[in-house]
């Protein structure tokens, strides 16, 4: 059934990706961004951490070449490097490596301005796709009742601002974690969604450098989970134009150093020298870049027993993670799968129906970030003995994957979406994982 009019708050990847899904179901999307775009490579102003860091799971490399055929060749085309990703990364957990071989699961590795650029421009060649740009969204334009929402009001900056309506049979908020709909619902007279919070106070800091083929043997990157004793960890992964990008970072308030000597003592001091052994004669090309992210959190909007017809919320606005998981672009990817399948069964009911299916998908990751950082006796809260169970077990799981390539690529389908942690406790893996701390 194709219905009219939708409307998309935001351009971020989770808006782009949402109103990618719509297009086939939608004459006209419209996509209302506050920034203006910016040339193709460039960071977008409203994407703080789009100068750093980011992961393309395999997950998410599969789901944007479903949505955009073509994806990984066109972006090749521009520099982008497609991997194994155990193959060619060196993957340090729990005080080891991973042992590498051939996984199929394939990585992209592209910075982040060139790849929210390329679907965006991808997106907007579509007939039926326009972006207005330089807007603020200022509420909803509801029904009188009001059950039903039917636009938006928003001024366009550029163009006088004078406050308009823009009517629609469906809008989506996808304007992230810092999303005005608790609010908005609340002033029609609806609940707010309970809202989640894991607080970590992670802190990292990047810099671009030059890439050579020497550099980590000619491998394409290298991740270094936060371990023991002072959870620090970090990335450094190729991207196009020869570059490296490096991330590292430290959890509650331990703030990597933003001059030269403290940047490099600080990657020295992560318990493998992968990353440190790279920059420490490298070419700079950038200077050193900040981040912080306070707390993981999700909004339970898929408990509410009432919601607004003709409404949507979608990827960072449900739930964002803690960055270095690198789950927020795969989960949102994921998540428009899941809005066309619920739009093919019709629109009526369609909130309650999408919640429940991205609420099913933010349980995986949610699981793995959250478990993940509940292994850090400074993280506040109290993990669940299930938690404790499974964050134990991973640890026995990471030493046997040291020698048991089964085993690493069982953790890394898991870790990049195409697995659900239960399949890590499978009679068969859970053997092997007996065997090899037997036998280390």
């Amino acid at each position: 059934m194709i219905t009219q009019h939708a409307i998309v708050i935001g351009a971020s990847m989770g808006g782009l990706l949402a109103a990618r899904a719509l297009t086939d179901y939608y004459q006209q999307v419209t996509v209302l961004e506050r920034d203006v775009f910016p040339v193709p490579g460039e960071n977008r102003k409203g994407v703080p951490q789009g100068r750093h860091a980011h992961g393309l799971l395999a997950r998410g490399r599969e789901v944007l070449e479903q949505l955009f055929p073509g994806f990984t060749q066109e972006l090749e085309a521009q520099g982008a490097l497609a991997t194994d990703i155990l193959q060619q990364l060196h993957w340090f957990a729990n005080g080891g490596y991973l042992s590498k071989t051939k996984s199929e699961l394939n990585g992209l590795f592209v910075s982040r301005p060139l790849l929210e650029a390329w679907i965006r421009q991808r997106l907007l060649l579509l007939p039926n796709v326009q972006a207005l740009e330089n807007c603020d969204v200022l509420g909803l334009v509801t029904t009188a009742d009001p059950v039903q929402v039917t636009g938006v009001r928003f001024i366009q900056r550029n163009e006088g601002n004078t406050e308009e309506i823009l009517k629609a049979d469906l809008v989506v908020d996808t304007t992230g974690r810092n999303s005005r709909t608790p609010m908005w619902l609340e002033a029609l007279g609806y609940e707010k969604p309970l809202e989640e919070k894991v607080k970590v106070n992670v802190c990292y800091t990047t810099r671009m450098y030059r890439r050579q083929p020497e550099h980590l043997q000619g491998d394409l990157g290298a991740v270094i989970e936060p371990s023991q004793p002072n959870w620090r960890g970090g990335v450094i992964l190729a991207q196009e134009n020869s570059h490296w990008i490096v991330s590292i970072a430290g959890y509650m308030g331990d703030h990597t150093p933003m001059d030269e000597q403290g940047f490099l003592e600080f990657a020295k001091s992560i318990s493998a020298q992968d990353i440190y052994e790279v920059i420490k004669n490298a070419e700079p090309l950038s200077e050193l870049l900040n981040y912080q992210f306070s707390s993981s959190q999700r909004r339970h909007y898929e408990q509410l027993k009432r919601f607004p017809e003709g409404y949507l919320v979608f990827g960072d606005a449900i739930s964002s993670f803690n960055p270095i998981y690198g789950q927020g672009m795969t989960v949102a990817a994921v998540e428009a799968l899941a809005l066309q399948d619920c739009l093919g069964q019709g629109v009526d009911h369609l909130a309650p129906r999408f919640f429940k299916a991205a609420s099913k998908i933010v349980d995986i990751p949610w699981s793995i970030a959250v478990g993940g950082d509940f292994r850090i006796p400074q993280v506040e809260g109290k993990p669940t003995p299930m938690v404790r169970f499974l964050n134990w077990y991973r640890c026995k799981l990471q030493i046997a994957a040291r020698r048991d390539p089964v085993l690493a690529i069982a953790f890394l389908k898991v870790v990049n979406l195409m697995a659900a942690p239960s399949s890590l406790i499978q009679p068969q893996i859970a053997l092997r994982v007996l065997l090899g701390n037997i036998f280390t």
